[in-house]
């Protein structure tokens, strides 16, 4: 076979584009720093970039934006838990206080002002929020714990219950002693005696709420499983509902407490106070109340039903605690918390994926910290001890009406029978004072502890997150590592490689120089 000229050039011209091709790849080699530039270059090593980078996207995602957010959302949860612990230390330390037999005006004057300092911010620190977002409120984090200003607007509220919300309740009945002033002291109808004060205890629940709709009509309703024992010995659960006539409303002047205690049958509704008020038999029914572990249904629940439609500045928003509807029966009706109701009820728990099909819950919702039992407390002991205060500014009054009626039997008379009245209403109202006082140093103590719980948990999940972010770090060093090899060119030998390729390039058009100088002629 005859190799022309023609050959030899087509030949030599194809292997100076190969070695050219050779040494533009591994130019694009240096300047990109990666092996290839398209998948075709090598599908293999495609492949396995495109899984890698994945995993790389995945992890950074965790370690740099997942985990430090929870991390900050569990750090603002601690922070405003440690101060609702303070909070309740300092109303331990003054129901101690309070529960000393002998204070005397200005201590418990102190008292009371600092309990109403104290009561303005247990609520105020449930509003604590991270990057605009309320973190006690569970999925409702663009809506605050509490109202921040007085409020007109309905809710059908349900309570759920058991039997350890039924307390007693104390009424000191002082007449009209706390009506007594200078002006007034003589006339006939402030003529009050020992015998007209008293006290009566009675059995009571206390709703998360005062000042209820109290119009007629606005009872609450009252709803238990009650226990039935059949004639086989079978045990079974039938509803008792107490609503309508069963339940009795009365407003606080009308005096409810009285009832209550004298009639064994009366379920009254105090909507001020915000107080269920038990006659004996439906106390005992109540607390006859008890769940059976044998079966899936809380039978030991007792739900009570109620409506509320004016809201404080402070006071806490139910949606965020209770099953309630919002506006009931308007185009505006809103439902919340139906699943409480119910045997699945949903838990508004948010988490936060932090690592490969794993997830950690970052919030602490409001009921298990922010009870309304706690604002609830202060205000019985803010109102003992300001009743306590009331009557001891009158037998102040009645000391100096009595140091300028000497010499007027009939003034001094009048003022002694008055000042034994008074006397007989602060033995009272100060042993009411120290119950609620030394049953608040229990109350506390309890809402104490599930703050204390509260802390345990967030603790526990931010060591945790630690753990994993430091898991997640490793991941994303061995990724990226695993990332590099696969892509990432050996700059030392791709350079050596690029050198080379550019002498033979070199040698190459040398050679096909020389050679193809000599022609057929110079061989004949």
């Amino acid at each position: 076979m005859r190799i022309t000229n023609k050959i030899m050039q087509m030949n030599n011209l194809s292997n100076i584009n190969a070695n050219k091709v050779n040494e533009d790849r591994l130019s694009n080699q240096m300047s990109t720093e990666k092996k290839i530039n398209r998948p075709s270059d090598d599908p293999v090593v495609a492949i396995r970039a495109l899984r890698l980078r994945s995993n790389v996207t995945e992890v950074t995602q965790y370690y740099s934006k997942n985990i430090p957010d929870a991390e900050s959302w569990i750090n603002v949860t601690q922070d405003a838990l440690n101060n609702l612990t303070q909070v309740l230390t300092n109303l331990i330390s003054q129901c101690n206080k309070g529960s000393n037999n002998y204070l005397e005006s200005e201590d418990r004057e102190i008292i009371l002002e600092q309990m109403r300092s104290l009561a303005d911010e247990i609520y105020a620190t449930g509003d604590a929020d991270y990057a605009g977002r309320y973190v006690f409120t569970g999925y409702r984090t663009d809506t605050s714990l509490s109202f921040d200003k007085e409020t007109e607007q309905l809710f059908s509220i349900v309570e759920q219950l058991d039997t350890s919300a039924i307390d007693d309740v104390t009424k000191v009945f002082t007449d009209k002693l706390l009506d007594l002033n200078a002006s007034n002291y003589m006339e006939d109808g402030m003529n009050v005696t020992d015998q007209e004060i008293s006290a009566v205890n009675c059995h009571r629940i206390r709703l998360a709420y005062n000042d209820c709709v109290g119009d007629a009509g606005a009872a609450p309703s009252i709803r238990f499983q009650q226990k039935v024992t059949g004639a086989d010995g079978k045990v079974t659960y039938e509803e008792v509902t107490w609503e309508g006539a069963d339940i009795t409303l009365m407003h606080s002047y009308e005096d409810p407490y009285s009832l209550a205690a004298n009639n064994d049958d009366a379920v009254v509704f105090v909507p001020e106070t915000g107080e269920i008020l038990l006659g004996e038999n439906k106390y005992q029914q109540l607390m006859a109340v008890k769940d059976d572990a044998g079966t899936v249904a809380n039978e030991g629940e007792i739900q009570v039903g109620y409506q509320k439609s004016h809201w404080q500045k402070g006071d806490l928003r139910p949606q965020h605690y209770f099953a309630c509807v919002s506006d009931p029966g308007t185009e505006d009706e809103i439902r919340y918390n139906d699943s409480y109701l119910t045997e699945n009820e949903e838990h508004q728990f948010i988490e936060y994926d932090v690592g490969f099909n794993q997830t950690i819950r970052v919030n602490s919702t409001a009921d298990e910290c922010f009870q309304h039992g706690i604002g609830r407390e202060v205000d019985d002991l803010i109102t003992a001890m300001q009743n306590v205060e009331d009557l001891e500014g009158i037998k102040t009054t009645l000391t100096q009406l009595a140091a300028e009626a000497e010499g007027d039997e009939e003034k001094a008379a009048r003022i002694q029978q008055q000042m034994d009245a008074v006397d007989k209403a602060l033995t009272l109202a100060r042993d009411k004072e120290q119950k609620l006082f030394e049953s608040g140093i229990t109350a506390f103590q309890g809402y104490l502890d599930d703050a204390n719980l509260c802390i345990t948990n967030c603790g526990n999940r931010g060591s945790k997150l630690e753990l994993i972010e430091n898991r997640m770090k490793t991941q994303k060093t061995t990724f990226e590592t695993l990332k590099s090899t696969n892509e990432d060119i050996d700059i030392a030998e791709v350079t050596i490689q690029l050198k080379s390729a550019g002498m033979v390039y070199e040698a190459a058009l040398l050679a096909a120089g020389k050679v193809m100088q000599a022609t057929l002629l110079d061989y004949i």
